[in-house]
């Protein structure tokens, strides 16, 4: 069985989640074990899943997360692989699409010493041409800066490694590293932040890998506004919005 598992945590996912398997069944590196979790969602996106498991190039397991939250599901899925025997885990969304050299390059980064690996995001192509993607790289370089220099981030409090943005769908880590600091926090997105400063605490063995890289849903941007994306990755909530377009 293979020591990569990759996790794609799923909350009414039916019409997309077909695409972003697409995605992983034309990965390079297939010698992987996928786990879809469906996030207590009220579609079919658990069937869509299924479906897919009976022809995919490597084993796909479907689990049910009954408790609402993005944290709740990839913690769910990242145990449960470790579980089964994950050295290496790596995690992507239901609604991204990682190209072809993306766990290639995840388990190349953690086999060359990286705990915590990341890398490029981008806006999806089926969502935007090509200013919308430019654009959607400048707001992704804005938060990076803006992270960078947020005085709760800085090294004095604790931390062993600068802060750098990493997406929590585009990530890798090894094992043995999530368990040691206690895994995904178990709530509602956004959760990548907090995950990133536990790893912090713990390591400086973070990474950024150039061959990782997912084109990113936009939906939450579209339906929030820049403001309202802002408030709910300061932890603001969503305002007048009702549940997460993600």
């Amino acid at each position: 069985m293979s020591a990569l598992w990759v996790v794609v945590p799923a909350h009414q996912e039916a019409t997309r989640i077909n695409a972003t398997l697409a995605a992983l069944a034309d990965q390079h590196d297939r010698d992987f074990t996928l786990v879809v979790v469906d996030n207590a969602s009220s579609d079919n996106t658990a069937e869509v899943a299924q479906d897919f498991a009976s022809r995919a190039p490597f084993p796909v397991h479907v689990l049910h997360e009954s408790e609402k939250g993005v944290g709740c599901a990839v913690d769910t899925g990242f145990r449960y692989a470790i579980e089964h025997g994950a050295t290496l885990l790596a995690r992507t969304d239901a609604d991204c699409l990682p190209h072809p050299g993306w766990t290639a390059g995840a388990r190349d980064a953690l086999r060359h010493g990286a705990g915590l690996v990341c890398g490029r995001i981008d806006a999806r192509r089926d969502e935007h041409g090509p200013l919308g993607r430019a654009v959607f790289r400048a707001l992704v370089r804005i938060a990076a800066f803006f992270g960078r220099i947020r005085p709760a981030h800085q090294r004095r409090h604790g931390y062993l490694a600068p802060y750098r943005m990493h997406a929590g769908n585009n990530m890798a880590v090894t094992a043995a590293l999530y368990e040691a600091v206690g895994g995904m926090p178990r709530r509602p997105s956004p959760t990548d932040r907090l995950f990133l400063n536990r790893v912090r605490r713990h390591t400086t063995a973070i990474a950024h890998a150039r061959d990782m890289v997912v084109e990113n849903s936009t939906r939450r941007l579209r339906a929030y506004g820049l403001v309202g994306t802002a408030r709910w990755y300061l932890d603001k909530g969503p305002g007048r919005h009702g549940e997460d377009p993600r």
